[in-house]
């Protein structure tokens, strides 16, 4: 498939720029005479996608559409390169002090585009704010482990973890660690005290949450419908791109930040607009009203890479699809007849006849990228024989009737058929109960399911990330254990592989999960999908990450 795999040439050359620059928010460009000039423009572009932006909040939803537009808007600390390395952004160096103690010196002279400044403090208000209860974010998982964050001096930062966390600046590098604005937050909290008639100034609101206990949770709940409102007005952060308007259903625009701390962006504007129809944005691209898509469907790639003037820009995601079971319900609590379905699977016809072929085949649930990826893991093959054996040993060999739970995606609902009819071969029944996204995952969160079709995506980069989740006894539930997986020993590996510093050691740990995880079987690891971005080929410049967000500093238009 042509233009399939992006160059890697474009993040070497954006290491080199990073690693280059230093603080420049005052260098001004001159030409060969020494004469100053502004930035050369670079055009307007159109980005469409199929669904709107919930949230420009970091603290906000947790959904990767909202991501791919607050990533032009926000930094972190730290990003990940494209071999989920942490690599520096707004902090300079790191280094960990002790098994739970963690050093970060900023850079200086970085300014947020309200033109506070950033310092340690705006790190400490930050990491604050998302996990505190009266923003109730859903993703102050993500730092849960943090214990304490200390303000050194004004460009150093001290994190305290509750327990050793190996892969803390991966998670420090996810979207929920972009940093907003302490002036922005300042007035967020100060209209949430108004809007809930709170009778403190505040600093008395601060000093009450430095405090916790019961005061605080009666403030928090109180105050707590009213926060974010102003951050979802005034999105202001560090990045590249700084917000311009948004109209709810129809675009969010954003305009190049000429006083950022790096070298500035070469486009003027970035549009992203909303545009729900495939067809559609397939037809926006091929006319140039957009400049750039994400998402369509799999059957679209030919006609994309055919056209002379459009280019596809796949990226392998870190995120997988997989057929989850009820290890808690009727027949599939005994892994016997859980391992007899995983040998009814066939992934390479799976790939070919629904997927065409986009993506590759997982044997467990790490996707090649990560550590503790075990390229020699034996999966269970597809082999019909062996799985009525199976089924005859554990006393089902007579048949059943089981549930399979799905959204109304088509391609899971293609895989649903198609399990449906390979099931029948070994005696098991297999009714599909087809619901909306919201009932859907409120119904697989509650066990009300037998099997169910799912993705999960991996947004730091982590083992700890891939499985956690999905399969500590503790994370039962909407906490993405939706196979109710409850194993003594992947439980205590769980906890080693988070625990451990040695990266040797951290991936033995979890090869041997995956090792569990196929002879448990509580889920089948069908696919590592294949983001779908396409552009029109007079966009030079475009950077895709693992994680499927755009990066659109060094892009230009070069109209033809």
């Amino acid at each position: 498939m042509a233009k399939k795999y992006y160059t890697y040439l474009l993040l070497a050359a954006l290491i080199f720029v990073l690693a280059a620059c230093t603080s420049d928010s005052d260098v001004e460009v001159s030409d060969e005479e020494g004469n100053t000039e502004e930035p050369a423009a670079g055009g307007d572009l159109v980005a469409s996608y199929a669904t709107d932006v919930s949230s420009l909040d970091p603290a906000g939803q947790n959904d990767l559409p909202s991501d791919q537009r607050r990533n032009v808007i926000y930094e972190g600390l730290l990003y990940l390169n494209d071999e989920l390395e942490p690599e520096p952004r707004l902090a300079e160096t790191y280094e960990q002090t002790d098994e739970t103690t963690w050093e970060f010196h900023l850079r200086e002279g970085v300014k947020f585009h309200d033109g506070t400044e950033f310092t340690a403090e705006a790190v400490k208000a930050n990491i604050e704010r998302i996990v505190d209860p009266a923003v109730a974010s859903s993703r102050a998982n993500i730092f849960e482990m943090i214990e304490e964050v200390n303000v050194i001096d004004d460009y150093t930062v001290e994190i305290i973890t509750e327990y050793p966390f190996a892969a803390l600046p991966n998670y420090l590098a996810h979207d929920a660690g972009g940093m907003v604005s302490t002036t922005v937050i300042d007035e967020d909290y100060q209209n949430a005290i108004d809007e809930a008639g709170l009778d403190m100034t505040l600093d008395e609101f601060y000093e009450l949450r430095e405090n916790g206990g019961e005061a605080y949770e009666e403030a928090a709940e109180e105050a707590g419908s009213h926060t974010g409102a102003v951050v979802e007005q005034k999105p202001v952060g560090t990045g590249y791109m700084k917000f311009q308007s948004r109209s709810p259903g129809e675009n969010v625009v954003v305009e190049r930040f000429d006083d950022y701390w790096d070298t500035p962006a070469k486009l003027d504007t970035i549009t992203f607009k909303v545009v729900a129809e495939d067809a559609s944005r397939i037809a926006e691209l091929e006319t140039g009203q957009s400049h750039f898509i994400q998402g369509f469907d799999n059957a679209q790639w030919d006609r994309i890479e055919n056209h002379p003037e459009m280019e596809t820009h796949p990226v392998y995601n870190l995120s997988n699809e997989y057929v989850g079971m009820n290890t808690q319900e009727g027949p599939l609590e005994d892994k016997r007849v859980r391992q007899a379905i995983g040998h009814m699977v066939d992934k390479e016809t799976i790939m070919d006849g629904i997927y065409y072929g986009i993506g590759r085949t997982m044997k467990g649930a790490l996707q090649e990228e990560i550590l503790g990826y075990n390229e020699n893991l034996e999966d269970l093959q597809y082999d019909p024989e062996r799985a009525k054996e199976l089924l005859e040993k554990a006393g089902y060999g007579d048949g059943f009737d089981l549930t399979i739970m799905t959204n109304d995606s088509p391609e899971r609902v293609d895989l649903a058929i198609y399990l449906q009819e390979e099931l029948k071969e070994v005696g098991i029944n297999l009714n599909i109960e087809q619901l909306e996204w919201g009932a859907y995952l409120e119904a697989v969160s509650n066990g009300e399911h037998d099997l169910f079709l799912l993705g999960w995506p991996n947004p730091v980069g982590d083992p700890n990330q891939g499985i956690w989740p999905l399969f500590h006894s503790s994370m039962q539930g909407a906490g993405g254990n939706r196979t109710f997986f409850d194993n003594e020993e992947v439980d205590e590996l769980l906890e080693q592989g988070r625990r451990e510093l040695d990266d040797n050691k951290r991936e033995a740990i979890y090869q041997e999960i995956d090792e569990i995880l196929v002879e448990e079987q509580p889920a089948v690891f069908i696919r590592q999908a294949q983001s779908a971005n396409a552009a029109r080929t007079e966009v030079e410049g475009l950077y895709i990450s693992h994680f499927n967000k755009p990066d659109f500093r060094n892009v230009t238009i070069n109209e033809q």
